[in-house]
C-alpha cells in the first residue's frame, strides 16, 4: 500500500491483522439476515511462568507475556456457558499493554488438554503442556493494539478451554490481563449462520475498503458495528465523530478503544465536530498518531490496489485556495491511479433532519470532481443515505458526477430524515452496520453491513470514471 502523507505501519500476522454507464448494477434489499448471537466471555485465569524464575507464580500480575529471553509462556481459561447451536466463529482477543513499545512477534497460540491448572500456583516447574492444536500466530503488536486470533477450530461448544502462547523472539509481547477490566482478554463465541451475502473477504483478493462514523459512546451500537468488522477483512476507515461527547483521551480510552480500537492498526481515520471539542483534537490525534496525518491538518492519503483514497479534515478550512484544498489538487494531479474515493465528516449532500448540508465542503468536492474522483463518504448525520452520482452543484452527473454516501451509523444514537434531498436513493434511519467498498481494477461493489438481527441491507456495483 502506498502512502502520501506520513509513514502507517500494518500489523501484520498469520492470525490477525491485526482493501459508459456509471452504474452497471443497483440493488435496494430488505432481505431477512440469517440469525447469529454472539456472546463475550472473559478469562476465568490467566497466567504466564518464566524459565530463569522457575518456581514463581506470577497470577498477580497485571500482564501476561510471551518471550524466548528469557524464556516465558503464557496461559488463559475460558469457561463458555450459555451458548447454543453451532459455534461459527471464536475468537479471541488481546491487548498489548499500553508501557511497552511492542514486539516484532506477538506469539503463537495452541490449545491445551489441561483445563484445571491454577492461577495462582502455576510455576515454570509445573506449567501445563502447549499440548494441542495450533491455533495461530501473531505478528508485530505495538502498545494499546488488540489484536485477534481465531480459535473456531478449537472452541466448539460450552465447555472449558485453555489456550497457551510461547515465542521464540527475544523481543516480548505483554497483554494486559483479566484483571485489567475492559482492556482484559476476550473470548467472542458467535453462534447461528452468517448474513447472506457474506461481508468477508471477496474470492477475488480485491482490497476491500469498510467502515463508518459517529461510532462510539456509552451505548451498545459500537459494540455491534466492532463486531461486523471482526468478520471483514481490510482497511477500516473513520468518518468522524469517532468518540463521544468530547473526543477527550479518556472517552477513547473507555468507549471507542474496546470496541472499534482491536482493529486500529488498520485503521484510516477522519477527525469530525466532536473530536474537535477537545482543543485542537489533541485526543484524536494522540490516540491514532500518524495514521491521521500531521497534528492539525489531519489530511492525507494512500493507495489501495487500484484506487487512492484521500482522508480529509472538514473541521477546519476548506475554502479554494486554502492549505488543505491546494494540497488535495497536488496530491489527485500526483496520483497515477484510475480510481479515487474519498471521505471526511460533514456532509455535502444530506436528507438529515439534524444537519443541514455543510456548503463549506464544496471547494473539496469540486477538486475531487475536476480530478474525475469516484465516490464520497461522509457520516454527522446518525444515519445511512446513498445519492446518485451528482457534480458539485448537486446536479445529477451520470458521466462524470460522483456517488456520495453518509455512513453515520456507526453507533451512536439515531437521527431522522427531513426532507429528501434530490438524487437521494437510499436511505435508513434505524439499523446501525457498516458501509463496505470492494475495490476492484476499473468498478467498485458497495454494501451496507447490518448489525446482527438487523435486516435492511443496499448494495451494488459502479465503474469508475
Amino acid at each position: 500500500m502506498g502512502i502520501r502523507k506520513g509513514r502507517l505501519a500494518l500489523t501484520a500476522g498469520t492470525a490477525l491483522v491485526l482493501t459508459a454507464a456509471t452504474v452497471a448494477t443497483v440493488l435496494t434489499v430488505s432481505a431477512q439476515t440469517a440469525s447469529a448471537a454472539t456472546s463475550t466471555f472473559t478469562p476465568a485465569a490467566d497466567t504466564y511462568v518464566q524459565a530463569d524464575t522457575a518456581s514463581t507464580n506470577y497470577g498477580t500480575s497485571v500482564q501476561i507475556t510471551v518471550d524466548s529471553s528469557p524464556q516465558r509462556q503464557m496461559f488463559l481459561r475460558f469457561t463458555v456457558s450459555g451458548v447454543s447451536g453451532t459455534v461459527t466463529s471464536a475468537k479471541l482477543r488481546l491487548r498489548h499493554i499500553s508501557g511497552n513499545d511492542g514486539s516484532v512477534a506477538g506469539g503463537t497460540f495452541r490449545a491445551m488438554s489441561n483445563t484445571s491448572w491454577s492461577e495462582t500456583s502455576t510455576t515454570w516447574n509445573n506449567k501445563p503442556a502447549l499440548d494441542g492444536v495450533s491455533l495461530g500466530s501473531l505478528g508485530s503488536v505495538v502498545a494499546n493494539g488488540w489484536y485477534e486470533v481465531d480459535v473456531t477450530s478449537y472452541v466448539t461448544g460450552n465447555g472449558s478451554f485453555s489456550i497457551g502462547a510461547s515465542s521464540t523472539n527475544s523481543d516480548g509481547a505483554y497483554y494486559d490481563t483479566r484483571e485489567s477490566g475492559a482492556d482484559s482478554p476476550q473470548l467472542v463465541v458467535t453462534t447461528g449462520t452468517t448474513p447472506s451475502p457474506s461481508p468477508s473477504t471477496p474470492p477475488s483478493g480485491d482490497p476491500v475498503l469498510v467502515g463508518a462514523g459517529d461510532i462510539a459512546d456509552s451505548g451498545s451500537g459500537d459494540t455491534a458495528t466492532a463486531a461486523l468488522l471482526d468478520g471483514i477483512s481490510g482497511t477500516v476507515f473513520t468518518t468522524g465523530d469517532n468518540v463521544y461527547t468530547n473526543g477527550t483521551a479518556s472517552e477513547f480510552s473507555s468507549y471507542y478503544n474496546p470496541t472499534w480500537g482491536r482493529h486500529k492498526a488498520r485503521t484510516r481515520p477522519a477527525p469530525g465536530n466532536h473530536d474537535y471539542n477537545t482543543s485542537g483534537a489533541t485526543g484524536y490525534y494522540n490516540y491514532f498518531g500518524s495514521v491521521a496525518g500531521p497534528s492539525g491538518q489531519g489530511y492525507y492519503s494512500y493507495d489501495l490496489g487500484n484506487w487512492h483514497v484521500v482522508s480529509l479534515n472538514s473541521n477546519i478550512s476548506m475554502s479554494a485556495g486554502s492549505a488543505q484544498e491546494t494540497w488535495l489538487r497536488n496530491d489527485l494531479a500526483a496520483s497515477g491511479k484510475p480510481c479515487t474515493i474519498a471521505y471526511w465528516h460533514h456532509p455535502l449532500f444530506t436528507s438529515g433532519a439534524n444537519h443541514a448540508p455543510s456548503t463549506s465542503t464544496r471547494p473539496l468536492y469540486q477538486a475531487l470532481y475536476d480530478y474525475n474522483a469516484d465516490v464520497v463518504v461522509w457520516g454527522h448525520n446518525h444515519q445511512y443515505e446513498r445519492f446518485a452520482p451528482m457534480n458539485p452543484s448537486g446536479a445529477a452527473d451520470s458521466s462524470r458526477g460522483m456517488r456520495s454516501f453518509v455512513a453515520g451509523m456507526g453507533g451512536a444514537g439515531f437521527y431522522g430524515f427531513g426532507t429528501i434531498a434530490p438524487n437521494s436513493q437510499a436511505r435508513n434511519s434505524d439499523t446501525w452496520g457498516v458501509l463496505k467498498f470492494t475495490l476492484h481494477a476499473n468498478t467498485y461493489d458497495w454494501q451496507f453491513v447490518p448489525q446482527s438481527g438487523k435486516t435492511y441491507n443496499d448494495t451494488g456495483t459502479g465503474t469508475c470514471h
